[in-house]
C-alpha cells in the first residue's frame, strides 16, 4: 500500500531539504513551474474565464439545444470541449499527476461507460424516466413539468416535510444524469466490499499476522526508532468525541433531529467502511465515498428530517473519509520518519484550528457575498455558484426531507435503481472468477470495479471537462512519459504536480483579496461563461423554460 498522494508531499519535502548538484534542480523546477502556474492563473481565473471551458461546438451551434447538450463542457457531455485552466484538470479529482496509469484508464472505462454510452441510449434513445422533460446534465430538482422543485414549499417550521405541499407539488424528479449516477453509486459501494474481500482478504489476514510476528519493512524499522502512540490517546479522543455527539443529540435533539442510537450506528458505519475504502485508496488514489449509503439508511429510518439525514451522513462518512486522510498523513510521516507522536498532535491541533477557522470563513461568506450559492441569481463567470453544496443540499431533500421511498422506493419514479446493488456486489465476483480461470493474464486483477463503477462519483458537482481533461493529462504523463521518459517522470512528475497546484491557489488567494472582495470584476465576452445557454434546456415537446426554445 503506498498511499500516491503522499508521494507528491515526499518528492517536495525532498527537493526543498536535499541539496542537488545537478543544472536543473528539483527546487529549481519546482518554483519555475510555481512562477508559471501562479502568472497564467491570471488569465483563466480573471481577464479571460471563457478559458476555463472552450466548449467551441456551443459557439458553431449557438440555437441548437441538443449541439448545445453534446459540446458543453459544464452542462453537457462535453464533447469537443477543452480547458486551459488547472483548476478545471484538478479540482475533484485532484492532481493527474498523482493517480497510477490503472486507475486512470479503469477511470476513463467506467466515464466512458455511463457519459458516452448509457446517457445517450437512456436519454435520445428510450427517453427513459420522461428525460426530455428536463436537462441531460443538472443536480438540481423538478416537477413533471421541467421547472425547478420549489422545495422551500414542502418544508415546514420545523425542517420537516409538509406532507400535504408535496402532494400539491408533485413526485420530485432527476435529470437522467443525476438519476444514473445514484445508480452507478449504489453498485460502487458493494462492489466495495466485495472487490476488497476478494482481492485483498487474505493479504489483510496476513499482514494482520505479521504485525505481531512478521517481518518489518525498511521503513517499518527505521521507524522503531521513535516511541508509538499510546493506545489511550486514540481511545480517550473517541469517548470524548462520542460523550460530546451523544450530549448534542440528547439535549439539542430538536435541532439536530437525529437521535443518540443514529450516532453511533454512523460511527458503526465508518468503522467497519474505513478498513476497505482505505486499501482502495492507498492503491488506487480514489477514494469511494459512503454518502450515498448512508443517506439511504438513515432515509429509511427517519424519513422526512433533512437535519438528521445531514447529520448521519456527517458522522458516517465524513468520519470515515477523515480516518482515510489521516492514515494517508501517517503514511506520509511514516516515509519521512516523522515521529509517530508528533504526527498525531499536528493531526490533532490542526483539525481544532481546521474546523474553527473553516466555520468562521463559511459564515462570514454566507453573510457577506449577495447571492451566494444560487446559481440562477450570480452571474456566468461567477466562482461562487457552490457546485458541491448544491448536491449537498440537494441529497438532504432526497435522502432526508422526502425520504428514498418516494425517490427510489414504491412511491418514487426511481426504484428500479436499487438493482445496481445486487450488480455491484456480483461484479467483483466475475472478475475474481476470470482472474482464478486465467492467472497468466495480468491485466485482470488491473480491473478494479470500485474505481471503474465510482468513475462518475463526483458528477455532479464535476463535470465532462473536468473528468476528460483529467484523463486526458493524467494519460499523457502517467503513460507516455512514464513509459518514454520515465527518468524525467522519477525526477519531476511529483514536483510538476505540486507546484501546479501552488501556483494556482497562491493566485487565486491573490485575486480574491485584491478583486474578488471588492466585487471588481471585467465585463465582456471572454467572461461571459462557456457560451452554452441551451445546454440546460429540454427537448421534450409542449415543455416551457424561461429562456428556452419551446419545442
Amino acid at each position: 500500500m503506498w498511499w500516491p498522494s503522499s508521494l507528491v508531499q515526499v518528492s517536495l519535502f525532498r527537493a526543498l531539504h536535499e541539496k542537488e548538484e545537478q543544472r536543473m534542480t528539483r527546487a529549481k523546477f519546482f518554483v519555475i513551474v510555481l512562477i508559471c502556474s501562479f502568472s497564467w492563473y491570471l488569465i483563466p481565473g480573471y481577464l479571460f474565464s471563457t478559458l476555463s471551458s472552450i466548449s467551441w461546438v456551443c459557439w458553431v451551434f449557438p440555437k441548437s439545444v441538443t449541439a448545445q447538450q453534446l459540446g458543453s463542457g459544464m452542462k453537457g457531455l462535453g464533447l469537443g470541449a477543452l480547458t486551459l485552466d488547472w483548476t478545471v484538470v484538478a479540482s475533484f479529482l485532484f492532481s493527474p499527476l498523482v493517480s497510477p496509469f490503472f486507475a486512470i484508464l479503469n477511470i476513463f472505462v467506467g466515464y466512458v461507460l455511463l457519459v458516452y454510452a448509457v446517457i445517450p441510449l437512456a436519454y435520445w434513445g428510450f427517453d427513459m424516466y420522461n428525460a426530455h422533460r428536463f436537462p441531460i446534465f443538472s443536480s438540481h430538482l423538478f416537477t413533471s413539468q421541467g421547472q425547478r422543485y420549489d422545495i422551500s414549499a414542502i418544508v415546514n417550521d420545523k425542517f420537516e416535510i409538509n406532507r400535504q405541499k408535496y402532494e400539491e407539488q408533485g413526485r420530485i424528479n432527476l435529470s437522467i444524469f443525476f438519476a444514473l449516477s445514484y445508480g452507478f453509486g449504489f453498485a460502487t459501494i458493494a462492489s466495495t466490499l466485495t472487490h476488497v474481500a476478494l482481492f485483498y482478504g487474505s493479504e489483510i489476514y496476513n499482514r494482520y499476522r505479521a504485525s505481531f510476528k512478521g517481518k518489518d519493512d525498511i521503513h517499518t524499522r527505521l521507524m522503531r526508532r521513535y516511541a508509538d502512540i499510546p493506545s489511550w490517546w486514540f481511545y480517550l479522543l473517541l469517548v470524548v468525541t462520542i460523550a460530546v455527539s451523544l450530549a448534542l443529540c440528547i439535549f439539542l435533539n430538536d435541532e439536530v433531529q437525529m437521535p443518540w442510537w443514529g450516532l453511533l450506528f454512523a460511527a458503526a458505519m465508518a468503522f467497519i467502511f474505513t478498513l476497505p475504502i482505505s486499501i482502495i485508496t492507498a492503491t488506487t488514489n480514489q477514494t469511494p465515498g459512503l454518502n450515498i449509503i448512508t443517506e439511504y439508511v438513515m432515509g429509511v429510518i427517519l424519513p422526512g428530517r433533512p437535519i438528521a439525514n445531514v447529520c448521519f451522513k456527517t458522522y458516517g462518512y465524513m468520519s470515515m473519509a477523515q480516518a482515510v486522510s489521516f492514515l494517508n498523513d501517517f503514511k506520509l510521516g511514516h516515509y519521512m520518519k516523522i515521529p509517530p507522536r508528533s504526527m498525531f498532535l499536528v493531526q490533532f491541533i490542526g483539525t481544532i484550528l481546521a474546523g474553527t477557522i473553516n466555520i468562521a470563513v463559511a459564515w462570514w461568506l454566507l453573510t457577506t457575498i449577495k447571492n451566494i450559492c444560487q446559481d440562477e441569481l450570480l452571474p456566468p463567470d461567477s466562482p461562487w455558484t457552490c457546485p458541491g453544496d448544491r448536491v449537498f443540499f440537494d441529497a438532504s431533500v432526497i435522502w432526508g426531507l422526502v425520504g428514498p421511498k418516494r425517490i427510489f422506493g414504491s412511491l418514487g419514479n426511481y426504484p428500479s435503481m436499487n438493482w445496481f446493488f445486487l450488480g455491484g456486489a456480483l461484479g467483483p465476483v466475475v472478475v475474481w472468477v476470470l482472474h482464478k480461470a486465467f492467472p497468466k493474464q495480468s491485466w485482470i486483477p488491473l480491473i478494479n470495479l470500485p474505481v471503474l463503477l465510482g468513475a462518475t462519483s463526483m458528477m455532479p458537482p464535476a463535470t465532462s471537462l473536468n473528468y476528460n481533461s483529467w484523463i486526458l493529462v493524467g494519460t499523457i504523463f502517467n503513460f507516455f512519459v512514464f513509459r518514454y521518459r520515465k527518468q524525467w517522470w522519477q525526477r519531476y512528475n511529483y514536483i510538476l504536480s505540486a507546484a501546479m497546484d501552488a501556483g494556482v491557489a497562491f493566485m487565486a488567494v491573490l485575486l480574491y483579496f485584491s478583486l474578488g472582495i471588492e466585487e471588481k470584476g471585467l465585463t465582456w465576452w471572454g467572461t461571459d461563461g462557456e457560451h452554452c445557454k441551451l445546454a440546460t434546456c429540454p427537448t421534450a415537446k409542449g415543455i416551457v423554460v424561461h429562456d428556452c426554445p419551446v419545442n
